[in-house]
């Protein structure tokens, strides 16, 4: 874990604070106006929990992770619902937003802090949302239909060494595809979805020639996008990176890629990263 008072701790830290700032005002524009589903204010929401959430792990802040996982959860649910978001859930989101900035502005304490209730809140939110709606939803998108079937992997990778670790493990669990950068990344992705083929999983290498893994995630997701697939249910993106890349792993969350492991791989925690998705 990184010390909070690492000059990397403390950029996140004020990145954090930023996007808070940026939640509370898309939030405080869904109380105004005509009823809408404010999928755009939503979805730059979700990035920034996302943003939260992933930067979290590297600084032990566990309370923190917790809750922004936690709107995430609950934002993933609004957003796959084809009905405009209520009053009641715009103001349970602002308190949970309200409760990260608190805890976000003493970092050192946040993991003392008790945050049950807004965590109940939250729950509540999501029971009523199933209810209201008459599903029987209870975790975001699940990725239950990738289970028992064979998979469609893309390794994007300019280190052949680690390139041959990774097809050689993965390829027991179905096709492996290669690239060694992220412009042959994005193209294998485009054709992917052309082709009513689309990837379950890909391996992102951060440092790449012509462009790099972070740049690659954004437009893989901007491609999903504009087919209407939210990030939630779309490909799993892990980036794979060195521990002086780390800053950077925290930048890909904000491109909304969910998972990183730590070169040299260790494959227990890939496969355990795999089973998180239910991927296997």
């Amino acid at each position: 874990m990184i010390d909070l008072n690492d000059e990397l701790a403390q950029d996140y830290l004020a990145d954090c604070r930023e996007h808070l700032a940026m939640i509370e005002a898309d939030l405080l524009s869904l109380t105004m106006g005509e009823p809408q589903t404010g999928e755009a204010q939503l979805s730059r929401v979700y990035r920034g929990m996302h943003f939260i959430w992933g930067g979290s792990a590297f600084f032990d802040l566990i309370k923190i992770r917790e809750l922004a996982y936690k709107v995430e959860q609950s934002l993933t649910f609004l957003r796959s619902q084809n009905t405009a978001i209520t009053a009641n859930q715009v103001r349970s989101l602002i308190s949970a937003s309200d409760t990260l900035s608190e805890l976000i502005r003493h970092p050192v304490v946040s993991n003392e802090a008790n945050i049950q209730g807004i965590m109940d809140d939250l729950d509540r939110l999501l029971a009523d949302s199933q209810s209201s709606t008459g599903s029987a939803q209870t975790a975001p998108l699940s990725q239950s239909r990738h289970k028992g079937k064979s998979l469609r992997i893309l390794l994007a990778e300019d280190d052949f060494a680690c390139r041959l670790l990774l097809q050689t493990f993965l390829s027991r669990y179905g096709e492996c595809h290669s690239a060694v950068n992220g412009k042959e990344a994005v193209e294998a992705f485009r054709l992917s979805m052309e082709r009513n083929q689309p990837y379950d999983l890909i391996c992102m290498d951060i440092m790449m020639p012509e462009m790099d893994g972070r740049e690659a995630v954004r437009r893989i997701r901007a491609i999903e996008e504009a087919s209407g697939i939210l990030s939630t249910s779309g490909v799993k993106i892990i980036m794979t990176t060195t521990v002086e890349d780390v800053k950077e792993v925290i930048l890909c969350f904000q491109e909304l890629c969910d998972a990183y492991l730590m070169k040299p791989i260790d494959l227990t925690e890939l496969i355990g990263q795999m089973k998180h998705f239910q991927l296997v």
